[in-house]
């Protein structure tokens, strides 16, 4: 049964393991009441051993999952199959994409403001902020849910370290192979 939406989520790697440079991953989330969801990922490692996108002017872009990125999936409703991905870099490059159903029609969304990206770091501290206005439709003919509108939250990351290695973390690892957008990853409900 999903949970009501909390104020701190922690993720867990797919494969733990005492090589991992990645100690802990938690995401801060808060719906605020101006219809936008804010998230921030705290990443504790050893940052000399992962591997983290330089910062760019922030843009769109794809195919961020290939290295550190930070992941939330948004199920729109309870009893459609229907989704949103969004992909934020510590590079302050973002994509929102929408699919009908599990890996179906992956379509970009280019909301109406783009996502607003902070990173802070440290020796052994990593932090990403994304503001995120979710009842900004864009030129789609669907706005992007909030998560009350929505049946299920998932939030997930993929952390690369220093030999370009990728980690899996995920509030849960429901499949035999790291994977964010299976049905059962989407446990936390508004």
């Amino acid at each position: 049964m999903p949970s009501r939406l909390p104020r701190n989520a922690p993720l867990a790697p797919f494969a733990p393991s005492t090589a991992n440079a990645a100690r802990a991953l938690n995401v801060h989330l808060q719906e605020t009441s101006h219809g936008s969801l804010s998230l921030r990922y705290v990443l504790d490692a050893d940052l000399s051993q992962i591997r983290i996108p330089a910062t760019r002017t922030p843009r769109q872009a794809d195919e961020l999952w290939e290295h550190t990125c930070f992941e939330a999936f948004i199920r729109t409703t309870a009893d459609s199959p229907a989704y949103y991905e969004l992909n934020v870099s510590p590079s302050t490059e973002w994509a929102l994409y929408k699919f009908d159903d599990y890996h179906l029609n992956m379509t970009p969304i280019t909301p109406d403001r783009a996502p607003r990206i902070s990173v802070t770091r440290d020796a052994h501290r990593l932090e990403l902020e994304v503001d995120l206005d979710i009842l900004s439709p864009g030129p789609t003919p669907t706005p992007t849910p909030t998560p009350t509108q929505t049946g299920a939250l998932a939030l997930a990351a993929v952390v690369e370290d220093a030999d370009g290695e990728l980690d899996y973390w995920a509030l849960n690892h429901p499949a035999p192979n790291p994977d964010f957008h299976h049905r059962d990853s989407f446990i936390i409900s508004a």
